[in-house]
């Protein structure tokens, strides 16, 4: 069974950082893809940041130029830098991983950015 356990969530004042990671585990090959996604309260969840296997990366607008992702693919993990935090990115981040789809997903981390 994969497991995807996200850590590094927490209260932060508006430009501060943070730094998430996703931790896989379980009985797994290397995933194509692992990824950062998050929903906010009363929004749909919504891609923050994705990267392949291979190291190439996709941004979603909103977190272009603050927001840096990496993966460790000895590790299976997958990390997320935050920058200049904004109050608009309080949300539940959600790890995701998977061999063509998103197969599977951790059960979030709470970021809450404070003005």
């Amino acid at each position: 069974q994969v497991q995807l356990v996200e850590s590094g969530g927490g209260l932060v004042q508006a430009g501060g950082s943070l730094r998430l990671s996703c931790a896989a585990s379980g009985t797994i090959f290397r995933f194509n893809a692992m990824g950062w996604y998050r929903q906010a309260p009363g929004k749909q969840r919504e891609l923050v940041a994705v990267i392949t296997s291979g190291g190439s990366t996709n941004y979603a607008d909103s977190a272009k130029g603050r927001f840096t992702i990496s993966r460790d693919n000895a590790k299976n993990t997958v990390y997320l830098q935050m920058n200049s935090l904004k109050p608009e990115d309080t949300a539940v981040y959600y790890c995701a991983a998977g061999y063509g789809s998103m197969n599977y997903w951790g059960k979030g981390t709470l970021v809450t950015v404070s003005s």
